[in-house]
């Protein structure tokens, strides 16, 4: 019987890679991949070279099985997403509990190293002993009511948004809780890494003046 090594990769900046996720892509036997062309720019960049699987959020559930046999088969697997660490908007959940349930809880092994959630509160300034993450808010169906339970939340809240819809969010914050804290996180570990801090109403108003650029993927932390 093989393994599934669940790694982190970096979110940015590359150098944000632990000894021991290297260690681990250049033994394993193939990379199960969200994006094989973002992968092997990691992979080129410490040169490593390895058969990649592309597995996406929309593979099929054939493609899971066959990396679930390739390991039950004897080969060592490592999944990565695009960046950070798998099983947080990704498919890498669906894939360590279809591992574990043919192989066992040996057959999966994580490989810890950097997140963007927690990359972000620890430089918010903003509680984190309780908090919850929601990760990209539906588009349509069921986002309304969904900000109107969070802004009655009496914790933090992490989300992700995309630079698409982040002064949507922002409009809709506003309506709800215009002077509630809240940071926001653009860019993390890049050359243009920038960490809002205000209330909802001043980051707002910065954005709309273009003190805080709609380029890159944000992380929004709101405040209890």
């Amino acid at each position: 019987m093989g393994t599934l090594f669940v790694v982190a990769t970096p979110i940015g900046n590359l150098g944000d890679i632990t000894l021991r996720a290297l260690e681990t892509l250049k033994d394993v036997d193939r990379i199960a991949a969200e994006d094989t062309r973002v992968t092997a720019k990691l992979l080129a960049h410490y040169g490593i070279r390895k058969p990649l699987i592309s597995l996406r959020a929309r593979s099929t559930r054939a493609a899971f099985e066959k990396v679930v046999a390739l390991i039950e088969d004897g080969e060592k697997i490592a999944y990565v997403t695009d960046a950070g660490t798998p099983g947080i908007s990704d498919p890498g959940a669906l894939l360590v509990s279809l591992v574990r349930e043919k192989l066992g809880e040996k057959a999966v092994i994580v490989i810890p190293g950097v997140s963007a959630v927690t990359a972000a509160l620890s430089v918010a300034g903003i509680p984190a002993d309780d908090f919850i993450f929601l990760g990209f808010l539906p588009h349509k169906k069921g986002r309304q009511k969904l900000l109107d339970e969070i802004s009655l939340m009496k914790r933090s809240v992490v989300l992700y948004e995309s630079p698409h819809r982040i002064e949507k969010l922002l409009a809709e914050l506003f309506d709800r809780v215009p002077q509630r804290q809240i940071v926001i996180a653009r860019e993390i570990t890049k050359l243009y890494e920038q960490i809002a801090s205000g209330t909802v109403a001043e980051i707002s108003e910065r954005m709309k003046k273009g003190d805080i650029p709609v380029r890159g993927e944000f992380v929004v932390i709101l405040g209890r």
